[in-house]
């Protein structure tokens, strides 16, 4: 049976805890920032967990 191979986009988006979930950087963060609050961007800093529901897909494309 052939190696499966690990989706490249998925391995430059995210990465794995020590406890096997997966964090994602937040989206909304990348452009037309002068419209959007101090507290919205700031809120949006940083990286937070894979939702229950996405998770199975995403570690799928990882190879888990």
């Amino acid at each position: 049976m052939p190696k499966r191979k690990t989706n490249s986009s998925a391995k430059k988006r995210f990465n794995l805890t020590a406890t096997g979930k997966v964090r994602r950087k937040k989206a909304f963060r990348s452009h037309i920032l002068t419209k959007k609050s101090p507290k919205r961007k700031r809120n949006l800093r940083g990286t937070t967990i894979v939702h229950d529901a996405n998770m199975a897909l995403v570690k799928h494309m990882l190879v888990l």
